[in-house]
């Protein structure tokens, strides 16, 4: 009985591999190990970058809001605590979009924090 070589497939996953380090630079993306090094060490950055997304994201979208509050005449920390207080449960990302593309409702949210962080302070 003939022995089986597994070439079929070897063949595939070098052919996978080579295949997701197109656009690397010369041995990069023609020679099999260098390339196999590289699509494995970029794997790992997308695997960790997928989480950092989120962080980052959530950062900018509190860059924006405190901007955004600091036009309207109120720091960021008292206008989440005036939101707290009035039991208005907005999340950071539609707080953002809001200050960017509706300026105005974004002002009455603010007038709205500014009283109920005010009265219980």
């Amino acid at each position: 009985m003939p022995r089986a070589k597994g070439i079929v497939p070897g063949k595939a996953r070098k052919k996978a591999t080579l295949k997701a380090a197109k656009g690397n630079f010369q041995g990069r993306r023609k020679l099999y190990r260098i390339a196999k090094e590289t699509v494995m060490r970029g794997m790992q950055f997308a695997f960790r970058d997928r989480r950092q997304r989120k962080r980052h994201m959530r950062r900018l979208w509190i860059q924006r809001i405190n901007a955004a509050c600091r036009l309207n005449g109120m720091s960021y920390n008292r206008f989440i605590l005036g939101l707290k207080r009035a039991q208005i449960a907005i999340n950071r990302k539609a707080l953002s979009d809001l200050a960017i593309h509706d300026a105005d409702a974004f002002a009455r949210v603010v007038e709205t924090a500014r009283k109920h962080a005010e009265v219980e302070a």
